[in-house]
């Protein structure tokens, strides 16, 4: 079995980069194709040296920093990768690395973080956000109906979806009418063991300082919580909207390296998330510290977050939902168990990600075999819905 994987840009080591690392442990002589490569020299040594192929977008001076903007350049970047020469292809997917030209013969396998956000349910709140109104906002609306109809031609090419999560399965299915197989990424949960049974008092957050993040709506809660204790760790765009809205009980640390997050995750009395996550790997790094998580109950964490279990839901993005939950929890804080909440954490680790996704890629790959070998009969695809499988 011959195997490529193609992932949409090397610039940063975050999520999909960690998952990525995993795959390419799984299948260590599979080579590398993406559009750019800018990873930085000091958080190269997971690719170990791996061949990696990048695309005419490589050439393009500072794209670095400005590879966002070439996002109608993409879609013909990534259909120029010659992939003739392997049999299984896998997508790390949430923008147009599933767009790759394969043939009848070749298994594409695509790992599908989302449908592209900001061209399909998700449009107007990006270019809200991005402030793209009148002539420039027309213009991106047109752009993006094309992108829409290209991601739709595409999804034609993948012949089998995983996605890392129920809530993105839904998303799949509504966008490409196709059915896919639930695998959630792996969470490096080792990293953060179970803190200590008598928690300090304060509560803590820890993301991006994005809009999207909704940061802003827990400091605004706590803000009008004089008696409750707020600790901020993060960075972004948003960082200085937090401090103008902090309160003496609210503490903006901004970046913090990982021993510092580490000792906030394992003293903290619960961890607030509020935003609306593909899948959201701080809840669970959260929990495998044994700390509970108040959590938005949509998007990921209302599936790793278990109500009345490891945490509590909310269901509304406004500080009055979290100032509710901060009051329910503070009920019934003493009902939860750090140990229970951790083997809650387990389910998703690195080791039962490395399990699920080599044994899917094996056994898509015998039946892709049985499919194509001389003397087969041809059964052409049909697209239905089936359960979920996690």
């Amino acid at each position: 079995m011959k195997i490529a994987f193609v992932h949409e840009w090397l610039t940063t080591y975050a999520g999909s980069e960690k998952v990525l690392e995993v795959m390419l442990e799984l299948f260590p002589e599979a080579d590398l194709f993406t559009l750019v490569d800018k990873m930085p020299e000091k958080d190269r040594g997971w690719l170990a040296g791996r061949k990696i192929t990048t695309s005419f977008l490589q050439k393009i001076p500072g794209v670095g920093t400005s590879y966002r903007n070439l996002l109608p350049l993409m879609p013909l970047a990534v259909e120029q990768f010659d992939l003739s020469g392997y049999d299984v292809i896998v997508s790390n997917s949430h923008a147009v690395a599933k767009g790759v030209i394969t043939g009848p013969d070749q298994l594409h396998i695509c790992y599908c973080y989302t449908p592209m956000r900001y061209a399909w349910d998700l449009q107007n709140q990006y270019l809200e956000e991005s402030g793209w109104t009148g002539l420039r906002g027309a213009m991106a609306r047109l752009f993006l109906h094309r992108m829409r109809l290209w991601d739709m031609r595409t999804a034609a090419g993948v012949d089998q979806f995983i996605a890392c999560s129920r809530y993105i399965a839904r998303r799949i299915d509504k966008v490409y009418r196709r059915e896919s197989t639930v695998i959630y990424p792996n969470v490096a949960v080792d990293r953060f063991p179970v803190g200590p049974a008598v928690r300090d008092d304060f509560y803590l957050t820890s993301s991006r300082l994005v809009p999207y993040k909704k940061m802003q709506l827990i400091v605004e809660a706590f803000a009008s919580m004089p008696d409750r204790k707020l600790v901020v760790i993060g960075d972004g765009p948003m960082l200085e909207k937090c401090k103008s809205l902090a309160t003496p009980n609210v503490q903006v640390m901004g970046f913090q390296p990982y021993p510092v997050l580490l000792d906030h995750m394992q003293r903290a009395k619960a961890f607030i998330f509020a935003s609306e996550e593909d899948f959201g790997i701080a809840p669970v790094e959260a929990q495998a510290c044994g700390t509970p998580v108040l959590a938005f109950d949509r998007g990921g964490a209302s599936e790793t977050v278990v109500d009345g279990v490891t945490g509590l839901h909310f269901s509304e993005q406004t500080p009055a939902a979290i100032r509710d939950v901060v009051a329910r929890f503070e009920t019934m804080a003493e009902r939860f168990d750090p140990q229970a909440i951790r083997a809650h954490a387990d389910l998703f680790s690195t080791e039962r990600f490395r399990r699920e996704f080599h044994d899917f890629v094996v056994a898509q790959w015998a039946r892709h075999r049985a499919r194509i070998a001389p003397g087969a009969r041809f059964r052409p695809s049909k697209p239905k819905l089936e359960a979920l499988s996690v």
